[in-house]
């Protein structure tokens, strides 16, 4: 044992967090010293539902219980935002096997621009291996009931965002 603190970041844009998200979460607070839930602003063509202030602090409730926990909002790149706040580790949640090509690519571009940053993939728990930040969206916006998908805040921040009863 090196006796050196290990955080990891945990990138996304969380929009909005999800109970697969936290399962990720949760299971890499018992694995890390530190995790750092990186919440990108907007990028790659999404037009997300919430700003990335209010992103932030959804993830915030939804992450209260786990004290090595921390939610952070950030506009550069990944491993500019790591290496500034001193990670080793850029942690990649997959839900399926066709998560693992795009995060594959992702890793590789990673470990050119930043080699001292390790990747690792941690798969969401089977119960949520169907779950999606855009699908939460959909059913949210459509009125149906997303209970069983998301934080009870956040739940509500989407009820009110939409307009429509999701309980």
């Amino acid at each position: 044992m090196s006796g050196k603190c290990i955080t990891a970041v945990y990138p996304g844009t969380f929009d909005p967090i999800t109970n697969g998200h936290t399962d990720v979460i949760g299971r890499a607070a018992g694995l890390f010293d530190r995790v750092i839930v990186a919440v990108a602003a907007v990028g790659g063509g999404k037009n997300p539902a919430f700003d990335l202030g209010r992103r932030v602090e959804l993830a915030r409730l939804a992450l209260a219980q786990w004290e090595n926990v921390e939610v952070r909002g950030f506009d550069t790149l990944l491993v500019e935002f790591a290496r500034a706040v001193g990670a080793r580790v850029l942690l990649r949640g997959l839900r399926a096997v066709s998560d693992f090509e795009y995060e594959f690519q992702l890793s590789g571009m990673n470990r050119v621009l930043a080699p001292e940053l390790e990747t690792l993939f941690l798969p969401t728990a089977e119960q949520h291996a169907y779950l999606s930040s855009s699908l939460v969206r959909e059913v949210a916006a459509l009125g149906g009931d997303i209970t069983a998908f998301v934080h009870p805040e956040v739940g509500a921040a989407l009820t009110h965002r939409f307009g429509k009863s999701s309980v």
